[in-house]
Parts: structure tokens; sequence; C-alpha cells
């Protein structure tokens, strides 16, 4: 239950404790934005769950396959200034999926994929396939809590894609260009385009 007016109070509180424990972590303030509710947010609530303050917002697909409204957020947040990194398409798999998102990377949006399910026999070849078609830029742990739920798995994620034809030779891109970039709130284009 986090409000969006807490985001900041909580991140400055939870890195004072990283400090006095001596932890060399610093967390960055962000939040994942419900393609619902993203509109009736003001400039000052996307302000503060954008990734790290700057002026990529996470935004999570309504339930179900992709459609057009998906492409009016990315295209109502742009007109706001900000820049989409869409979540979860590893549950949104659909008939037109990848031609969806294809469309969305050709207009600036990027796509971040949950590790686990790179891993998962029973998605494995659909994020694989994912990642090949170039719709693939970074990986999320979607690790909710410290005490339990999604297992982090990035490590093994990266290794995962590490198997991509086409991502091998950016492997340094997804792991450490575009997630700087987004923390940094700078604009990003990808060493690849979407094969779709």
């Amino acid at each position: 239950d986090v409000r969006i007016d807490e985001v900041s109070s909580r991140v400055e509180e939870l890195n004072a404790h990283l400090r006095d424990e001596g932890i060399p972590v610093e967390v960055l303030p962000g939040g994942e934005v419900a393609e619902t509710a993203v509109e009736k947010l003001s400039e000052e609530e996307l302000g503060r769950v954008a990734l790290g303050g700057g002026s990529w917002v996470l935004l999570e697909p309504a339930p179900g396959s992709l459609t057009d409204s998906l492409e009016r957020r990315v295209e109502h947040l742009a007109e706001r200034g900000h820049q989409t990194l869409i979540a979860h398409p590893e549950r949104h798999l659909s008939a037109d999926m990848f031609e969806r998102l294809g469309r969305l990377v050709a207009d600036g949006a990027l796509v971040q994929v949950t590790a686990d399910y790179l891993l998962r026999e029973r998605t494995r070849s659909g994020m694989l396939a994912l990642a090949e078609a170039g719709l693939v830029h970074v990986l999320s742990s979607d690790a909710h809590s410290s005490h339990g739920g999604r297992p982090v798995h990035l490590a093994a994620g990266f290794e995962a894609l590490s198997e991509v034809g086409m991502l091998r030779p950016h492997l340094d891109w997804v792991t450490r260009t575009a997630p700087r970039a987004i923390v940094e709130g700078a604009p990003l284009e990808p060493p690849y385009a979407p094969a779709v």
C-alpha cells in the first residue's frame, strides 16, 4: 500500500538505513503505473513514479492481450514529455503481440521482461523469441519483497539472453547502458531494431 506522495520519503528512509548499515547500495525512486491509471496522474505524480526521478515511466499494460489502448497511453506519455518502458510482455502473449510491441519500439518505447520468465520451461521459448525479435531491452526481477515472492534471477536471465544471436553483441547495452540511461532520464535508442 504505497502512496505516490510517500515514495520519496520512503526511498530516503531506506537509503539512510542502508548507509547506517554500511551497505554500499543506493535505492532510486520509481514505480510501475497501470495503463488504466496513467492519464489520471498529475505531472507531479508522474515525476514521483518516473524511474530514478527522470523521464522514463514503467507502464504495465491492462490485463489480457495488448490493444490500441496501450498505444494511446504511450502517445499520451510522450505528449507529456515522458518515455515509456513497457512492463511484463510475458503476461500478454497473443498473435499480434510482436507487431504491437514492434510499433511501440519504433515510436521510442522500450520493453522490460521479467528475468524469471526466461528460465521457466513453460515461458522460456516465448521470451527468447521476443528477444530474438529485438523486443527485449532490459530485465527486471519483479521481486516485490525481500521476504518472498518472485526470485530475482537477474544473472541467470542475462545468461539466457547471451544465447540470443541478436542480443549477444549488445549485452553490455542491455545490462548497463540502457538501465543507466533510464534511471538518469536520458534519451535512449537501442543498437538493434525490432525484427517484426
